[in-house]
């Protein structure tokens, strides 16, 4: 009676458990193929002077640092910003948090800041004022700084398809892309992205949607016919780097 006890205890865990998969997420594209035509200015511009309604930007500038770790502050930032200086990822900006201390020496640097412009204001007293991305003034230490050149990141509009990826890693944004093979497609399945942090996925050239690593579920639900049995392809652009190589596929939505 025991023996059969501990037997339909061992079925019921293992049943119970989610299948996992996991995908080697080991080619990568640059962004540069998604480039979209870049505006120079002495200040930075809102991305709606840069047509655009929603997605991703690029800003870049050189800044000359003469102090040790200067503080970086953005007048404004919407929606969200990941700051990079000589491809090495400082730290994140966002409405309430405008301002960050740098991991900077004296001396040249190449400042790139790309920012998202998670959605438009559509109701409330700030409706009149919807302006996205970055734009007023931005200051390093005591400098306010100049000479902006702003490249729309056509993320979302792009065909991830025609993209080329070569095997590597990379210290700043990129797409990645991993493949996998699946037995039964028919199932209902989720992508499991604990451990990344910010941005977009598609399998099999479908985007299937967006994740923050501050969200409390960390799959995103794989609508019924966009895996095949068979090879599939997983495809992510991934904005804040965080050195992640794998994802997998489970058969149960994963909560933190």
């Amino acid at each position: 009676m025991i023996r059969t006890s501990l037997f339909l205890l061992w079925v019921w865990v293992f049943a119970g458990t989610a299948a996992s998969q996991d995908i080697n997420m080991s080619q990568i594209a640059s962004l540069e193929q998604v480039y979209g035509e870049s505006v120079e200015d002495e200040s930075p511009l809102p991305m709606n002077d840069l047509d655009m309604d929603f997605g991703y930007a690029l800003y870049e500038t050189t800044v000359n640092v003469g102090e040790d770790n200067p503080t970086l502050t953005l007048e404004n930032v919407r929606d969200y910003a990941t700051v990079y200086v000589n491809g090495k990822l400082q730290g994140y900006l966002k409405d309430n948090k405008k301002s960050m201390e740098t991991q900077l020496s004296p001396g040249t640097h190449k400042l790139s800041i790309y920012a998202e412009n998670i959605g438009r204001i559509t109701y409330g007293p700030e409706i009149l004022d919807n302006s996205k991305g970055i734009y007023g003034s931005i200051t390093l230490g005591d400098t306010e700084l100049t000479g902006w050149k702003m490249t729309p990141l056509l993320i979302k509009e792009c065909e991830v398809d025609n993209l080329t990826f070569a095997e590597g890693t990379s210290l700043t944004p990129c797409f990645h892309k991993g493949k996998v093979m699946v037995d039964d497609a028919a199932r209902e399945t989720y992508l499991n992205i604990s451990g990344w942090g910010m941005g977009e996925a598609w399998i099999n050239g479908q985007y299937i949607g967006a994740y923050w690593e501050e969200n409390s579920e960390t799959t995103l639900a794989i609508p019924t016919g966009v895996l095949r049995k068979g090879e599939n392809s997983i495809v992510v652009f991934e904005l804040k780097n965080n050195t992640q190589t794998l994802m997998s596929l489970t058969d149960k939505a994963c909560f933190k």
